[in-house]
């Protein structure tokens, strides 16, 4: 994923970033992402248009700056499922981690960046399955099998996301863990 200038910034531009990253989900909540401006995105945030640049080559930067460490944090819950004795448990723990999130997560999940997120998800769970390597062999490629299970398992959260009546952590975990994860997990 594509980041901010590496330099160490100074706190003005640590808070107009934070600025910037706010303005983005509110209208996230509002708006497909592709009908977001860089215009809108300043104005929400209180900054000049001249100002975003400063900090942003273009908006997807931002929404990758936006996703990145969530999606991290999201893919060191959710792999070690697949090779969990326990995969019930292991997702109780990817629903908690949403659950804490929950706005976060509705927004970049349900709302209009929900494709741009998804691939990223897919991407990166691939190329992380990849480094940990297959384990035992299986008839159904581990790529394929990575990339199934984020997508079903990214469905499973946003359909979760867009509840009117929450449902407990527990039970929707029982339904991933059910329908994606151990079906999964049984290939190996």
């Amino acid at each position: 994923m594509t980041r901010g200038p590496p330099s160490t910034p100074d706190a003005r531009q640590v808070r107009t970033r934070a600025k910037l990253l706010k303005a983005l989900l509110a209208l996230l909540e509002r708006e497909p992402f592709e009908a977001i401006t860089v215009r809108a995105i300043a104005a929400e945030a209180g900054i000049g248009y001249a100002t975003f640049f400063r900090h942003y080559p273009n908006k997807e930067a931002l929404l990758d700056d936006l996703a990145a460490d969530e999606i991290g944090e999201l893919l060191g819950k959710a792999m070690p499922v697949f090779a969990a004795d326990e995969t019930h448990r292991a997702c109780v723990a990817l629903f908690e981690y949403i659950a804490g999130r929950r706005t976060l997560w509705r927004a970049l999940l349900t709302g209009g960046a929900a494709s741009i997120l998804r691939e990223h998800l897919i991407e990166q769970a691939r190329r992380l399955a990849a480094r940990l390597g297959s384990g035992a062999p299986s008839p159904t490629p581990l790529d394929l099998r990575v990339t199934h299970a984020t997508a079903a398992t990214i469905e499973i959260i946003a359909w979760w996301l867009r509840q009117e009546e929450e449902l407990e952590v527990e039970h929707i975990a029982g339904i991933l863990d059910r329908l994606v994860i151990r079906p999964t997990v049984a290939e190996d």
